[in-house]
């Protein structure tokens, strides 16, 4: 059974950081794209970032470049989202999703998905 499991979501305060971690089982991260999306209540689920199947290529979205960072450690069969500098709009549950063979991460396309993290960013 194809499972992602997220943790590592909880409240923070503006400004503070936190890293979620997805974790596969039952099938080996390497040959997927994995991405990173949220949706925050009354919203529709919207793209965070990606990494790439083949060869790492990482992407972010607009309003999270240059605070936000994705990585993957094979070994650990582990996806990692680290968020720095968070603001108040960056509240929402945040879900890993996983694509194989694919070098993008499309919302529609993925096949296998995390039942996601919730993070709040509030004072």
């Amino acid at each position: 059974q194809l499972q992602l499991v997220e943790s590592g979501g909880g409240l923070v305060q503006p400004g503070g950081s936190l890293r979620l971690s997805c974790a596969a089982s039952g099938f080996t991260l390497d040959y997927y794209a994995i991405g990173w999306f949220r949706q925050a209540p009354g919203k529709e689920r919207e793209g965070v970032s990606c990494i790439s199947s083949s060869d790492g290529s990482t992407f972010y979205a607009d309003s999270v470049k240059g605070r936000f960072t994705i990585s993957r450690d094979n070994a650990r069969n582990t996806v990692y989202l680290q968020m720095n500098s968070l603001k108040p709009e960056d509240t929402a549950v945040y879900l890993c999703a996983a694509a194989r063979g694919s070098y993008y991460c499309i919302l529609h396309g993925m096949d296998v998905w995390g039942k996601g993290t919730p993070v709040t960013v509030s004072s």
